[in-house]
């Protein structure tokens, strides 16, 4: 079992540095879906990612047709804010890998697409009024550890022991 973020075209660097640190540090597979609003040898890119980019599993798709085609028959989540189903009501703990889909932080995701697969849409409740939608390595992050959360946290450490602990 294997958890995977897509990333739809993303625009911004630093969030794709942020959310390949998240990816590394819980063992989740990431896949860009081209075209990129950057390089991924951008420095920005790399300072958000620090010195983790080299530890993630990265995969770039030339288009979302071609990532379509390795997720198969697994399941598939699309976030977004227009679901109206709660992310948090799924369940991620069936022993198969799950693939969460994030859209390009100015449009999301293809609005026809979403339409045909509005049954995978997944949700993060929020205060509409306030704002219009999260910030995308945040909710990255958010819907990652409820996976992980629901699966008992596979392969990660649950608690370390760092040397000069500040809890000892």
């Amino acid at each position: 079992m294997l958890n995977h973020v897509a990333l739809f075209e993303p625009l911004i660097p630093t969030n794709t540095g942020n959310i390949s640190r998240t990816c590394a540090a819980t063992n989740t597979a990431l896949h860009l879906i081209e075209p990129l609003g950057f390089s991924t040898d951008d420095k920005h890119l790399k300072r958000a990612g620090l010195d983790y980019w080299d530890n993630v599993d990265i995969t770039y798709h030339k288009s979302l047709e071609d990532f379509l085609a390795v997720v198969g028959d697994e399941p598939l989540h699309l976030i977004s804010k227009f679901s109206h189903k709660i992310y948090s009501e799924e369940n991620f703990d069936d022993g198969r890998d799950h693939y969460f889909l994030f859209g390009k932080e100015t449009t999301g995701l293809p609005e026809e697409f979403m339409r045909e697969n509005e049954e995978k849409c997944l949700r993060l409740p929020m205060n509409d009024t306030h704002v219009r939608s999260l910030n995308l390595a945040n909710t990255v992050v958010t819907v990652v550890y409820e996976a992980l959360r629901q699966q008992g946290y596979p392969n990660l450490e649950l608690t370390h022991h760092y040397y000069n602990d500040k809890l000892d």
